[in-house]
């Protein structure tokens, strides 16, 4: 059994991005539902499914009340941070398949912008789980997790600079032609990359995501019961390697082998098409080499061939693989990856600002340094 062509994505709804909203966590998510139940041209009171982040501060059961939902027969939370987003998604697709709701919303919102919500902020001053590896060495911060598996993958393929840097000045240039985004209008060439601060060795300010406010949302239905904009869910899988260590998958044998090739195997395994017949991706950006990373882990490049891929065949609108094309979470917003998957919803409408021309299927991935998810999304009929 597949969930091939069986569930669709009837609509989407974000708030603005920024830093310092006025609005709530919960009336931002307010908001962001309200919009998405509006694009699909259903009623509140039709959803009985919901499925959201653990890391999500807004409980169900509000959401429920202020927006005048019906009845829930569905509901869950989905683990991993950044690693959620796809998986949250692709539970609530299961749920809408087999009968168990008839219509789900999928939904996070941040109000990241204040310091202290950040999760390394609410750390204990005593460890005792498994950050107790790495923390006490001094790294605090996943970008200092992720600076050290970038150095390994240096270590052992090469200088990654310069597809850091592509990867940036790409990204940005897809926020400049989207309005929504947070960058927009802020250009950044490739010596602007190089002259920012370092942050964690190799990587730079432009290598980190930005600290934003805002909710997203979308609406699950039956294909059958959707709209003529309707976004079909191809494939879905989750993946956790063994030995894994979130954020800090360096005590393993080969840290650069992990759950995103769990998921990707599976996801692959669940379709009929290739990473050849991907027309636009949207990879989870929280640091530029995550990007780097899921290349290579969804088998768009061979081991250590990330690089070339990036800096000669291209992740621009004219490259091999457009990617992150409304600026991803390092130019856009970021909302813990959530805000690619409508944007992968907008290419296969052909809505998006920056548009992969005929895109038909689209894939969509959580934190790659994290247990994760995948989508596979294509164009309805």
């Amino acid at each position: 059994m597949t969930l091939s062509g069986k569930v669709a994505i009837a609509g989407i709804g974000q708030t603005r991005f920024g830093k310092g909203l006025e609005q709530s966590e919960r009336e931002l998510a307010c908001i962001a539902i309200d919009a998405a139940l509006r694009d699909a041209g259903i009623e509140p009171g039709t959803v009985d499914g919901l499925a959201c982040y653990t890391m999500e501060d807004t409980p169900d059961f509000e959401l429920v009340r202020d927006l005048g939902l019906g009845s829930i027969h569905y509901f869950a939370k989905i683990a991993h941070g950044g690693g959620a987003g796809p998986g949250a998604i692709g539970n609530a697709a299961m749920a809408v398949a087999t009968g168990q709701c008839r219509a789900a919303v999928v939904w996070r919102a941040r109000k990241r912008s204040g310091a202290a919500t950040r999760v390394w902020a609410r750390s204990s001053p005593v460890l005792e789980d498994h950050w107790k590896w790495s923390r006490p060495s001094g790294l605090l911060r996943p970008v200092d997790e992720v600076a050290m598996l970038a150095r390994r993958y240096m270590h052992e393929h090469g200088d990654i600079v310069p597809a850091l840097a592509e990867i940036a000045v790409t990204l940005r240039a897809y926020a400049n032609a989207n309005p929504a985004a947070t960058m927009y209008g802020k250009q950044m060439n490739h010596a602007d990359y190089h002259d920012s601060r370092m942050v964690a060795d190799p990587l730079r300010l432009f290598d980190n995501c930005l600290e934003s406010d805002g909710a997203a949302a979308l609406v699950l239905l039956p294909a059958d019961q959707a709209g003529k904009d309707a976004v079909l869910v191809e494939a879905f899988a989750q993946g956790m390697v063994p030995g894994h260590q979130s954020m800090s998958d360096f005590h393993r044998a080969d840290p650069l082998s992990g759950s995103s090739s769990v998921t990707a195997a599976k996801l692959w395994s669940m379709t009929r098409y290739t990473p050849a017949d991907v027309d636009v991706a949207q990879f989870y950006d929280a640091f530029s080499p995550l990007i780097l990373f899921s290349l290579e882990a969804y088998g768009f490049a061979a081991k250590g061939d990330g690089t070339r891929l990036i800096t000669e065949d291209g992740i621009g609108l004219t490259g091999r693989l457009p990617v992150n094309t409304a600026g991803g979470s390092l130019s856009e917003a970021y909302l813990h990856g959530f805000n690619l998957a409508l944007e992968a919803v907008r290419q296969l409408r052909g809505e998006a600002t920056t548009q992969v021309p005929n895109a038909r299927l689209a894939l969509v991935t959580g934190c790659d340094v994290t247990p994760n998810g995948a989508l596979l999304l294509r164009r309805g009929a």
